[in-house]
C-alpha cells in the first residue's frame, strides 16, 4: 500500500521519529558537516582528469570511473545495489557518421558542422534523402491537449520537415500558450525527431537560435557529432526518419529567401497557431554514413540497506558520463566534463559518506545511481525506467544532482520545475534551516526538467527534485566572484573547457549537497511518502 506525504508533517519536527531510530539532531548534523569542499574538490580533480578522458561511454575512461566508484562506496560500507554487483549492463550501439559529408539544397552545398550537422539514428551504415521535398511545419509539435497540430492536414512522408527549436509558448511569452516561457517536452530535440518519424517523414531538420535552445551553435557542433549512442533495438530504430540533424539560423534564412518566403514572418506565423508552408521547389540531400559498434556501458547502484525499512529507497541520482575525447580536434581534444558532470558525481560520494556518520542507518533505504549516457539523450537512466532494479512502488523519491554550484554561497535555492511535488516543501523546509528561500528555475525557457536523469523518474511517478544554486548571492565579494566565473562556465558548457579550476570557490555546492542530504534523510524517517501535486502530469502509477 502506497503511503503519502502530508503536507502538515512539514511544520512538525523534523526529526519526530528520531526517538524511535536512535538518531539524534547532534548525529545528523555531523553528516551533515562531514559535507567537504576540499573532498568534493579531490573527486572531481580525479574523475575530470585527462587519464579519464572525458568519461565516454564504453570507453577506457568509464572502467577508470566506475573502478573509482566502486573502491568509494565499498570502503564507505555501501552493498552492491544490483544483486551480488555495482553495476547494471545498458546494452549501446554507437553510430559516428563521416564528417566527409554534404547537404545540397537549391544548388548549394552546406559543410558539415560549419553550417549543418547531419547524422542517423538508424542502426545502419548507410541512409540518405535524395531530393526530399522540404516543408517548414512550425515547432514540429502535435499535441492535442494545447489544440496543437502544425501537421494537421499534411503528409509529409518522403519529405523532410524543417523546424523551430523551443515551443510556442518561449517566442510568445504567453502564459496561456503551452507554458508560456518555460519549455515544454514539445519544445525539446528529442521530442521533435519522434514525432517527424511517427509522421511518416524522411528527414528531419532542426533550425539552431541560440535563445531558444538555450546554447550556442558550438554545442550542436560538439554534441552532435562523433559517436553517438542509443539502445540496441531488434528494429534497429529503422522507425526513425533516415536523417535528422541541425542547420544554423544563417542556413535557414537563406533557404526561407530561397523558397520566396521571410523566415522571421514564418517564425512568428508558427508561434500564434499551428503551421506549416511547403518550402517552394527546394528539396534536400545527404548520406550518411555510419560507423557501427555494439557495446555494453553500465549503471552504477549503491544501497545503504534501511534500519526498519530496507525495501523502500530514496534514490540519489547523477549522471557519471561526458563526451569523451574527440581525436579529430585541433588543439585540446579531451571534453573533462569537470562541472558536467563530475561535480554530481562528486557529490554523489560525498552525500553517501555523511550518512555513514550516523549511529544507525535511516529508517529507508538509501540507493546512489549514477547513470551512464545521460549526454545522449538521458539514455542510462532511460533504460534504468524501463527495467528498474528497485520497482517504483518501492521507490520512495528521487533526488538528482547536474552540474553543482560553483559560483559560491547564496541565499535562496533554484527548484526546475518547481511547483510539481511535495518534494519543494520538503527542500523550503531543510533550506530555512541554512538561512535560505526557495526560489523557481532561473531560465525556465531551457526546459530543464526535462534534460536531466531525474526526468526518467518522474515518467515513473516517482517524485523527483532537481534542485542547486541560486541567483542571490551571499554578500559581495560573492556577487563580484560570480559575475566573473558566470562568463567562463558559460563558454565552457559541453567544451574542452570545462576542467577543474583551483579558483572555483566550491562552498555554494557544499550548501546543496548538505541540503540534498537532510531531505533525503528527512524522507527516510517520516511515515509517509512525498507525493505529486495536484497539477503535475506526473502523477504516480
Amino acid at each position: 500500500m502506497k503511503r503519502y506525504f502530508s503536507l502538515t508533517l512539514i511544520t512538525t519536527a523534523i526529526l519526530a521519529g528520531c526517538a524511535t531510530t536512535s538518531i539524534t539532531t547532534d548525529d545528523v548534523a555531523k553528516g551533515y558537516n562531514s559535507i567537504q569542499a576540499d573532498d568534493v574538490a579531490q573527486h572531481v580533480k580525479v574523475l575530470a582528469s585527462d587519464e579519464f578522458g572525458g568519461r565516454a561511454p564504453s570507453s577506457p575512461g568509464e572502467k577508470l570511473t566506475l573502478d573509482y566508484l566502486t573502491k568509494h562506496f565499498k570502503a564507505l560500507g555501501y552493498q552492491p545495489g544490483n544483486g551480488d554487483s555495482f553495476l547494471q549492463e545498458v546494452p549501446l550501439v554507437s553510430l559516428e557518421a563521416d564528417s566527409n559529408m554534404v547537404l545540397s539544397i537549391g544548388g548549394k552545398d552546406y559543410q558539415y558542422k560549419t553550417d549543418m550537422v547531419m547524422g542517423s539514428s538508424r542502426i545502419s551504415e548507410l541512409e540518405a534523402i535524395e531530393n526530399s521535398e522540404l516543408v517548414f511545419v512550425g515547432y514540429g509539435i502535435n499535441a492535442p491537449e494545447y489544440n496543437w497540430n502544425d501537421y494537421e492536414g499534411l503528409d509529409v512522408k518522403g519529405k523532410t520537415v524543417v523546424m523551430l527549436v523551443n515551443d510556442p509558448g518561449f517566442a510568445t511569452k504567453d502564459p496561456a500558450l503551452f507554458t508560456g516561457d518555460a519549455m515544454t517536452y514539445y519544445g525539446r530535440w528529442t521530442y521533435k525527431y519522434e514525432e517527424a518519424s511517427r509522421q511518416g517523414a524522411a528527414g528531419a531538420i532542426i533550425i539552431h537560435e541560440t535563445a531558444p535552445a538555450s546554447y550556442p551553435w558550438s554545442v550542436v557542433e560538439n554534441s552532435w557529432s562523433g559517436e553517438q549512442f542509443g539502445f540496441q533495438k531488434e528494429n534497429n530504430n529503422m522507425d526513425r526518419v533516415a536523417v535528422e540533424g541541425w542547420v544554423t539560423t544563417e542556413v535557414a534564412k537563406e533557404l526561407f529567401s530561397k523558397a520566396g518566403l521571410d523566415f522571421d514572418s514564418a517564425k512568428a506565423k508558427a508561434a500564434n497557431s499551428a503551421y506549416h508552408v511547403k518550402m517552394g521547389d527546394l528539396t534536400a540531400s545527404v548520406t550518411v554514413k555510419n560507423t557501427i559498434k555494439k557495446s555494453i556501458s553500465y549503471n552504477f547502484i549503491a544501497t545503504l540497506p534501511g534500519s526498519e525499512m530496507p525495501d523502500e529507497h530514496i534514490i540519489y541520482s547523477a549522471h557519471w558520463d561526458h563526451l569523451g575525447t574527440d581525436k579529430n580536434r585541433k588543439g585540446d581534444q579531451i571534453y573533462n566534463g569537470a562541472h558536467d558532470n563530475a561535480t554530481g558525481t562528486a557529490g554523489l560520494i560525498e552525500v553517501a559518506e555523511a550518512f555513514t556518520k550516523l549511529p544507525k542507518h535511516p529508517r529507508r533505504s538509501m540507493t546512489f545511481l549514477a547513470v551512464t549516457a545521460e549526454e545522449q539523450g538521458l539514455l542510462g537512466s532511460k533504460y534504468y525506467a524501463a527495467n528498474p532494479v528497485i520497482p517504483a512502488n518501492k521507490t520512495v523519491a528521487n533526488i538528482n544532482m547536474d552540474s553543482l554550484n560553483l559560483l559560491g554561497k547564496v541565499k535562496d535555492i533554484s527548484v526546475v520545475g518547481i511547483g510539481k511535488s511535495q518534494m519543494d516543501d520538503l527542500l523550503a523546509a531543510a533550506a530555512a534551516e541554512q538561512g535560505r528561500t526557495v526560489a523557481g528555475d532561473p531560465n525556465p525557457s531551457s526546459g530543464g526538467y526535462y534534460r536531466s536523469d531525474h526526468f526518467a523518474f518522474a515518467n515513473m511517478g516517482i517524485p523527483a527534485m532537481y534542485a542547486g544554486g541560486g541567483t542571490q548571492a551571499f554578500d559581495e565579494d560573492t556577487a563580484s566572484y560570480r559575475k566573473r566565473m558566470s562568463l567562463v562556465l558559460r563558454g565552457c558548457y559541453h567544451q574542452p573547457c570545462d576542467r577543474y579550476r583551483d579558483e572555483w570557490d566550491l562552498s555554494g555546492a557544499v550548501q546543496d549537497l548538505q541540503l540534498f542530504y537532510k531531505v533525503g534523510f528527512n524522507i527516510s524517517q517520516q511515515s509517509e511518502w512525498p507525493r505529486w501535486n495536484e497539477n503535475s502530469e506526473f502523477q504516480r502509477k
